[in-house]
């Protein structure tokens, strides 16, 4: 560790007026769930690029996930994806997690990969197809309930390619029929994460298509429905980090899924695109989270699911969780060290260069002597992404082959 940077660095922000224990803190309390998927072989719409060392089953999943949590300390937790994670013992699945120092994370139901769902599932026009749906929904709530999770997070991928191929209020009703009768199945401590998407892979309308549907829909089910926002599913220019602002002042944002996007839902790397967007994000949470007049705000915002989503198609599979995790826990940190009260008196003076001069220079600290500090502390390597590579567990899996479990 260079103890000259790290003197620089708490120095510089004792002038600031940060708090730096306050901080490391929170920074250690921080905490990212990893895909399983993420693991897997996956690709675009034209090839899904084979790779060596892939995980072959769901168990192999959670060991390449357990290294990624063991070297960086914030990835406890695993998403799974049924039938793309479907064993015949969840049960042993969830022992397996534990084994390795992890827990089943939020459960994905699939209804987007079976013939019968060409034309939708919960929205389509054949009961029969519908009822198939929401039985598969129900066993996801299940399925939950077996390995421990108290999340069920959907995205749904109906909708449609034409005007005129079907009745959109109709499908508006059938969709909020099978909702209400998956969401009937939660315990008591469970949430259905409402997830949404403009467009993909239905071109005229998408049944789920932005935050507001997600929000009314939410709100007609009860208050363990909420919203999941994924920052790759929104129109070119959509201003996420006002959603997040209005979904936690409505007290129903439920979590992320985190990924880039220069185009459309690209599901590339976090934080690689528009890093400030992400910084700009968690800035929102963080206001919600001091927002001593609103105690349910900052319940809200102290619960939040933050999940990785992301199809790792030409990278390595788990150097590119330890990038996306790493470059979460950077713009967090940047957003840590805002100084809130000179922020908050700029505000109040309507002096717009100076609201915007703290806010960026928060976004401009280089905070790597930081999370070096904090990873010493926690017993982690200062490097995780180096010492993935030294660890040799690497060149282990490549006997695995070629052809691992895939999407």
């Amino acid at each position: 560790m260079n103890d000259a940077r790290i003197q620089v660095f708490e120095a510089h922000q004792r002038s600031r007026g940060i708090e730096l224990e306050a901080v490391k803190q929170t920074l250690k309390g921080l905490k990212i769930e990893t895909p399983s998927w993420g693991y897997g072989d996956s690709g675009t719409r034209f090839k899904v690029f084979k790779k060596a060392g892939v995980p072959r089953t769901p168990f192999e999943k959670l060991e390449d996930a357990a290294q990624v949590h063991r070297l960086t300390g914030m990835s406890p937790s695993v998403a799974v994806h049924i039938p793309w994670d479907q064993v015949e013992d969840y049960g042993r699945l969830r022992e397996h997690a534990e084994s390795l120092g992890l827990r089943i994370g939020a459960v994905n139901p699939n209804l987007f990969q079976e013939d019968d769902y060409m034309f939708g599932s919960i929205t389509n026009a054949d009961q029969s197809v519908r009822r198939k749906a929401i039985d598969h929904l129900l066993q996801c709530v299940e399925i939950a309930k077996a390995v421990g999770s108290d999340i069920v997070s959907l995205w749904l991928a109906d909708g449609t390619n034409y005007p005129g191929q079907a009745d959109i209020r109709q499908r508006k009703h059938w969709m909020e029929e099978a909702l209400r009768e998956t969401y009937q199945a939660l315990d008591d401590d469970m949430r259905l994460l409402i997830e949404y998407k403009f467009f993909e892979p239905a071109f005229y309308h998408t049944d789920l298509a932005d935050w507001g549907m997600a929000y009314n829909t939410a709100l007609k089910l009860g208050p363990q429905a909420e919203v999941l926002v994924d920052t790759g599913h929104h129109p070119q220019g959509t201003n996420v980090e006002h959603i997040v602002a209005i979904l936690l002042d409505e007290e129903r944002l439920g979590g992320f899924h985190f990924n880039s996007r220069k185009y459309a839902d690209d599901d590339l790397i976090v934080g690689t695109t528009n890093p400030y967007e992400l910084f700009l994000i968690f800035y929102q949470i963080l206001a919600a989270l001091r927002d001593d007049r609103r105690p349910s705000v900052q319940k809200t915002a102290q619960r939040i699911a933050y999940m990785i989503d992301q199809s790792h198609n030409i990278e390595p599979k788990i150097p590119a969780m330890i990038r996306s995790v790493l470059n979460v826990q950077t713009y967090f940190a940047k957003a840590l060290l805002i100084h809130w009260e000179a922020l908050s008196e700029a505000q109040a003076d309507q002096d717009v260069l100076r609201a915007e001069a703290l806010i960026r220079e928060a976004f401009e600290q280089d905070v790597e002597p930081l999370l070096q500090v904090v990873r010493e502390e926690m017993g982690l390597p200062q490097d995780p992404m180096q010492a993935f590579f030294e660890s040799g567990y690497l060149e282990k899996i490549q006997e695995r082959g070629i052809g691992g479990a895939s999407w």
